[in-house]
């Protein structure tokens, strides 16, 4: 029996399989008779060593691994989790791992909640969550088991501290149940060389001692278990610049949401795309503009005298912030979201627009504004001026939506740049919601027709002499990226830790050969 998922990582390989079994028991809710502010108090201390262990672990690798392990043991200290935490125990006498797990939850359901990119963070905080219950009710850490000889190994899902810290000899292949191709587990496995298919309904189920991994054509089947392993490839090398290997220039730039995210992508060119919804998601009032200001300039300041482009809230019924005030919807993926939020509260867009240009003239960015969800040359048009208005002088918005990818040109005349989302637009383009795991072939980058829109709009920003961005994780893989050069993108931005493997990869091609491939 052959099962299908996605292929998020290519190569072809067998071995006998590894199950991880990654699942913390749901902690008591009896209710805590004792003093509640001793209670409370065993939180943080446990969150400390929880992020000082991944500190350590991430200390012990370089490049990839260490960035993601960083940005866990961020996580993991978070205050604002902690602190939530704190307050269910005080608030209703909930014993500490329990309040941990109901104060991670929260979290996890507004990104959920968000779609796409920050819904698949939800499952980092999951593990962050069983850590530090682990941690509260003396238990050993979940994670994947020692392996002591190359393996398969299969998981409903898998946290970036286990990617992080596979050794590449050992594994032989990844596949999951859940996940997506802007997952770590997808991210992280095409930065280590390991064959990977997510999505695979079924697999934990599958018979037999062992599988056979196809991560080009996202199959995975039974075997008898011997390992059947072709030579890996060298790590990518990547000296920085992103250009092809006639020194055509394609910018490679990272894509962030928090400060740590910045810090570990400070290698990149510049920043493609800042979502700043990470900063509004545990927010139960409208942040001041004082406030948004010092959130951007934290993530900002790294790049200091780089490009930056940073995109407007993207939020509404999908994504709620309870100031926002929105209603329920039948359909939020086609609802009020994205820009489309502030036709209807101008002043929200205008304090934020106001707070990140005085965030750029307090880190000394090169700073470009984007506005998301955008349809018609009308609204581009709309935001433009209300940027310029704040001092912004390089606008742009995302292309998202089909009917913006065929009306490129118009849009184009209104504002300086475009940014593709590829991963909304596939979205939108094969009626496949983006979460759902039935559906995520047609979510697949290298689909034709999604392509073949890609190649509308840039063919209108060449006629137009106005730079046209890929921002989706379409930009993240190394077979993908020449043939989005070739049909004319001129900047890629990504995950910081597709970085150095794009890169190479284009170092490899010159300009002929990527419009050939397109």
């Amino acid at each position: 029996m052959q099962l299908s998922g996605v292929g998020v990582s290519p190569g072809r390989v067998a071995g006998p399989r590894v199950v991880v079994v990654a699942d913390l028991r749901e902690p008591d809710a009896s209710a805590v008779s004792g003093d509640l502010e001793a209670e409370a108090g065993k939180i943080g201390p446990a969150a400390e060593s929880v992020a000082a262990a991944l500190s350590d672990r991430a200390r012990s690798v370089s490049g990839d691994a260490r960035s993601v392990l960083e940005t866990t043991a961020v996580m993991a200290a978070d205050p604002a989790l902690v602190a939530s935490a704190e307050r269910l125990v005080r608030d209703r006498s909930l014993p500490a791992p329990r309040a941990v797990w109901e104060a991670a939850g929260e979290f996890m359901t507004a990104l959920q909640a968000a779609g796409g990119y920050l819904t698949e963070r939800a499952a980092d905080v999951a593990d962050v969550r069983d850590r530090i219950v682990a941690a509260l009710s003396g238990l050993a850490p979940p994670g994947v088991p020692e392996l002591t000889s190359p393996s398969v190994l299969v998981a409903r899902d898998l946290a970036p501290a286990d990617t992080a810290g596979l050794d590449p000899d050992l594994v032989l292949a990844l596949v999951t149940e859940e996940g997506g191709p802007t997952s770590h587990t997808a991210i992280l496995a095409r930065a280590l060389g390991i064959p990977a298919v997510v999505a695979c309904s079924g697999v934990l189920g599958l018979a037999g001692p062992g599988l056979v991994v196809d991560g080009s054509a996202g199959t995975v089947s039974p075997s008898d278990g011997r390992v059947v392993a072709p030579a890996r490839t060298a790590r990518p090398v990547w000296d920085g610049v992103g250009r092809l290997a006639d020194g055509h220039r394609v910018k490679l730039l990272a894509n962030v949401g928090s400060a740590s995210d910045a810090r570990a992508a400070a290698a990149a060119e510049g920043i493609g795309l800042f979502r700043t919804e990470f900063c509004y998601l545990s927010a139960t009032s409208e942040p001041t503009e004082s406030a948004q200001r010092t959130a951007y300039a934290a993530v900002l300041a790294p790049f200091g005298g780089k490009p930056v482009v940073v995109r407007t809230l993207d939020a509404g019924s999908d994504k709620p912030l309870a100031f926002l005030e929105m209603g329920a919807e039948p359909n939020p993926a086609l609802g009020v979201r994205g820009l489309r939020v502030a036709f209807d509260r101008p002043d929200v867009l205008d304090r934020q627009l106001s707070a990140i240009a005085a965030a750029a003239a307090d880190t000394g960015v090169e700073l470009s504004v984007m506005a998301p969800m955008v349809a018609t040359a009308a609204e581009a048009a709309w935001f433009a001026s209300r940027a310029r208005a704040a001092g912004i002088a390089r606008v742009g918005v995302m292309i998202e939506i089909p009917a913006a990818a065929l009306c490129a040109a118009d849009i184009l005349a209104e504002v300086d740049f475009v940014s593709l989302g590829t991963n909304d637009l596939a979205q939108y383009v094969f009626a496949a919601d983006r979460q759902l795991g039935a559906v995520a072939a047609l979510n697949d980058p290298h689909q034709p027709a999604l392509l073949r829109l890609v190649g509308m709009v840039a063919e209108a920003g060449a006629a137009a002499g106005k730079p046209v961005g890929v921002c989706g994780e379409a930009a993240a893989d190394p077979a993908l990226a020449p043939v989005l050069v070739g049909l004319g993108v001129t900047s890629l931005s990504m995950n910081a830790v597709a970085l150095a493997g794009v890169g190479a990869a284009l170092r490899a091609v010159d300009l002929a050969a990527c419009r050939a491939l397109a």
